[in-house]
């Protein structure tokens, strides 16, 4: 195997690395927001977005869930839900600024009469929304989008506190946070079987990974999980919740045995999931556990479950990077996403 450097010409390792740090730098921005627009009567909030920008949205989600008394979804589509309307908090999230569906949802969320603020590093959603007067909170540029996830969440979190729809008990639990990743980081950093998200990767990485998590706390996770081994290692990666595979999916585990055997199973859980659906994955494992050819539990432990998400997030980025350097793949370009866009860019 090459060494990890010669691989990762544009040190994807370090961006890796440095997501701590990302936090504590877009604690800074959060701390010096002011917004200019007045936002009054918010009974529900869309974040508009895709890829890498969308999921901070899920991880605020999930993160202020018992903080935030009002409806919270995430978009990711070229429209908006219907019931948008001007007691609607839009926020549109795009790293780039330059997203086509994040665009068109920016003037659905005009149509429909939405508050509307933006998170971006500038491009035509700054543009647009600097022309109009709309709040815009400018995070650094220099990323991939998928390496800013602390960058476009964390400003989000402070957003929301700032007009006032979550207090800090999150903001509040981000410096343990920090803390504990900044002490496990040179650890999943190296290239050694001692390396617990390194080992991890040998045993998947010429496997199909499932990710199996439960639908209320860990389901973000495996959506970050199988986008990072999809884009970091490009390898096909899916992913389901818990209950609800039980009602379909686990009747699947039964034909074309030979192909089952190639999937690797990831089972994400929490002290937080519902008693039921610990049961439950618990039990299903043990129902499909001799047909798929690994299966690896992932449970992280921490003070608070912004500790043990944030730590978890960190993990799988691991694994998707050095399942990358096991296939000799360089991890940072993402060719078939640019071959796309220059084919719609032709078709616009």
């Amino acid at each position: 195997m090459s060494s990890y450097k010669t691989l990762d010409p544009d040190n994807m390792h370090q961006s890796i690395y440095d997501f701590p740090d990302h936090i504590e730098t877009a604690m800074e921005i959060g701390k010096s927001i002011s917004l200019n627009r007045p936002y009054a009567d918010i009974r529900n909030i869309v974040v508009a977005g895709m890829g890498g920008s969308a999921i901070g949205g899920d991880v605020v989600r999930t993160l202020a869930k018992y903080d935030l008394n009002i409806p919270m979804v995430v978009s990711r589509n070229y429209t908006l839900p219907h019931w948008v309307n001007e007691y609607t908090l839009v926020i549109c999230s795009s790293y780039s600024g330059n997203t086509e569906e994040t665009l068109s949802a920016f003037d659905h969320a005009r149509d429909r009469g939405a508050q509307i603020m933006g998170i971006s590093t500038g491009g035509a959603l700054t543009e647009r929304m600097k022309a109009l007067g709309l709040d815009v909170v400018a995070i650094p540029p220099g990323l991939q989008p998928r390496a800013a996830l602390a960058i476009s969440f964390v400003p989000m979190l402070y957003v929301l506190n700032t007009i006032g729809l979550i207090g800090t008990d999150t903001i509040g639990e981000l410096n343990n946070a920090v803390s504990k990743i900044q002490s496990k980081r040179d650890e999943y950093g190296i290239e050694s079987d001692e390396n617990p998200t390194f080992a991890m990767a040998q045993r998947i990485y010429q496997t199909v990974p499932v990710i199996y998590a439960e639908s209320d706390a860990t389901a973000t996770l495996a959506v970050r999980w199988k986008g990072q081994l999809s884009e970091n290692s490009k390898m096909l990666a899916y992913h389901n919740e818990l209950p609800e595979m039980n009602h379909n999916e686990i009747v699947g585990w039964e034909n074309n045995p030979n192909l089952i055997h190639q999937i690797s199973v990831i089972w994400l859980s929490d002290e937080k999931d519902h008693p039921r659906t610990a049961i439950r994955q618990d039990s299903t494992r043990e129902i499909i556990g001799g047909l798929s050819g690994n299966h690896e539990v992932v449970s992280i432990d921490g003070d608070s479950m912004t500790e043990r998400y944030l730590h978890t997030i960190h993990f799988g980025d691991w694994v998707s990077y050095w399942c990358a350097i096991l296939h000799g793949t360089d991890p940072t370009p993402v060719k078939k996403i640019d071959q796309l866009k220059g084919i719609l860019s032709k078709k616009s």
